[in-house]
């Protein structure tokens, strides 16, 4: 595609995950996005980011010695970000808030703009301190900044604009601000908002509604997030009362998508009550191979030469050290080691392995099975902690074959997919958007374990390029799919899984280059950008 025909994107997104130590991420969200842009950059499409500036970013989580997690926030300086000389201003609660805005372009990725609260002489200048922190009229502020505040920043540099994609809800009040502009223009509100809506593409993540942000009309209106041009029954018409933000992104956009193919399918059944939306397609996410995949791997899996086990060995050698140092803990480099590492939310069921515990107690003890999880629960979410909190339990249970790693990061996360033998993933399906880690495993060739959710469903030869955990088998009664999937993991953990790499590692070996061969093109970030540009951009 040569890029001078190109529509010109900015892409907004709450959180960009573009090297470990610039904590602008909480996890996967973050994580597509600085792919996202980091492809943007090696392909030389026409994109821009817009995004928050952090002051504290997401938790800093560790563990007690009660096997808590706990909470802090420290506060971090970037010296490298390069100050643009703009300030745009937000009117939030009928004050104005200064935003700053600091340009990112370090880490191999298109211009990120990111704005920032945090000046001297604002009121509200804590506004930008912590990603996904504290309560909804926060929420909202932030959402203003990023939304109002990121289109006045393109104005202010004069940045000429296409198509305005939201990554996600949080993104909608950019809308709002199009429309003040239309209305401004000469527009009427409604011709504004059918103006605004041709420039708008979505994408939505959360399967599950209640996941999906939403906020009184009464605090939308008293923060200012109607931008001076909606009424409480238009905001109403718009997003519903509570206002949904995922609902009103679907209305104001022109077109959507889901991120899998088995997501859009979700997503259409979930918003089928929605009417006048944007019908959702399915654009499968996908990774940036450099920042994520071993490129050895590749090459070994290409060329039948190239000794794949023993470059695995040298990356698991190195997994094992890592986790020695971080917990003291030494696992067996000859094992089978299991990675898991999910945010930890009750859907993807983080410690279902161990939910018989008659089933695998014999093989964690003796060491023949050894996992390492990691994750964070979000600060507020109690239920979240207490999963954290058994899972911590359970490596005292099993000091020498079950790890946490505390306080998931982008390091974490690369030294987990590289690593670990075997990459597991159990969520109720179909409650698993899409699930990147497992791609990154897959090209790494690490073998996916994993339930038929997400983006596995397009992956999947069971037996040639890694395991599906049951057959798609999908119940609302909780009860009924555990027990079903319970049964389907350890059949084929015990019956395929263990006897394949303890007893034919011929199998086990060709398994790996399968699993890098079929995934590294199909889900490299280079074909994603195609098809949004294909399919979002320019329909």
């Amino acid at each position: 595609m040569p890029s001078s025909s190109l529509p010109r994107v900015a892409y907004f997104c709450m959180e960009y995950a573009l090297q470990s130590d610039f904590k602008m991420y909480a996890g996967g969200l973050g994580i597509l996005a600085g792919d996202y842009l980091k492809g943007a950059k090696d392909h030389k499409f026409p994109i821009v980011g817009v995004g928050i500036k952090w002051k504290q970013g997401y938790t800093d989580q560790r563990i007690s010695p009660e096997g808590k997690a706990i909470d802090s926030y420290p506060i971090y300086n970037y010296p490298f970000l390069k100050d643009t000389g703009v300030m745009v201003s937000v009117m939030i609660r009928k004050r104005e808030v200064k935003c700053k805005v600091w340009l990112c372009d370090k880490f191999g990725n298109v211009p990120l703009y990111l704005l920032d609260t945090d000046v001297p002489g604002n009121e509200d200048a804590w506004t930008t301190g912590q990603l996904y922190g504290w309560f909804g009229e926060e929420r909202i502020a932030q959402e203003m900044v990023l939304g109002i505040g990121g289109v006045k920043a393109l104005r202010a540099l004069k940045i000429p604009v296409d198509v305005y994609h939201f990554n996600e809800g949080h993104a909608l009040f950019a809308g709002f601000e199009l429309v003040r502009e239309k209305i401004k223009g000469g527009k009427r509100f409604e011709d504004a908002v059918a103006a605004a809506r041709k420039q708008i593409v979505f994408t939505t993540h959360t399967p599950v509604v209640q996941g999906n942000e939403s906020h009184y009309l009464d605090r939308l209106l008293y923060m200012g997030a109607d931008n001076g041009v909606f009424s409480k029954q238009q905001l109403k018409q718009l997003g519903g009362s509570p206002f949904n933000m995922t609902v009103g992104a679907l209305r104001l956009s022109r077109n959507a998508n889901a991120v899998a193919q088995l997501h859009a399918v979700t997503a259409n059944k979930m918003w089928e009550g929605v009417k006048d939306r944007a019908e959702i397609i399915g654009i499968t996410n996908a990774i940036h191979l450099p920042t994520w995949v071993d490129n050895r791997i590749v090459k070994a899996a290409k060329n039948d030469s190239g000794d794949i086990w023993k470059l695995h060995q040298e990356n698991k050698k190195a997994l094992l050290g890592f986790i020695h140092e971080r917990t003291g803990v030494k696992l067996k480099q000859d094992a089978l080691l299991l990675g898991f590492s999910r945010r930890a939310v009750p859907y993807k069921r983080s410690d279902f392995i161990f939910s018989d515990r008659s089933k695998v107690d014999r093989l964690f003890r003796s060491g023949k099975l050894q996992i390492v999880f990691s994750g964070k629960a979000h600060p507020l979410d109690d239920g979240g902690k207490q999963i954290v909190a058994n899972i911590v339990a359970l490596t005292k249970k099993y000091p020498t074959s079950v790890v946490f790693l505390e306080n998931y990061d982008m390091t974490i996360g690369s030294m987990l997919v590289r690593g670990s033998d075997v990459w597991l993933n159990n969520p109720r399906r179909p409650q698993e958007a899409s699930g990147t880690s497992g791609m990154k495993a897959a090209m790494n060739g690490v073998l996916n374990l994993s339930i038929l959710d997400g983006w596995w469903p397009e992956a999947c030869d069971h037996g040639v390029n890694g395991w599906q955990i049951g057959d798609g088998y999908e119940n609302k009664n909780e009860k009924k799919l555990d027990a079903h999937d319970q049964k389907a993991l350890y059949k084929v953990l015990l019956n395929e899984v263990l006897p394949t790499y303890y007893s034919n590692k011929k199998q086990w070996i060709e398994m790996m280059k399968q699993s890098v061969l079929t995934t590294h093109k199909p889900f490299a970030v280079k074909r994603m950008l195609e098809e949004y540009y294909e399919k979002l951009y320019m329909k």
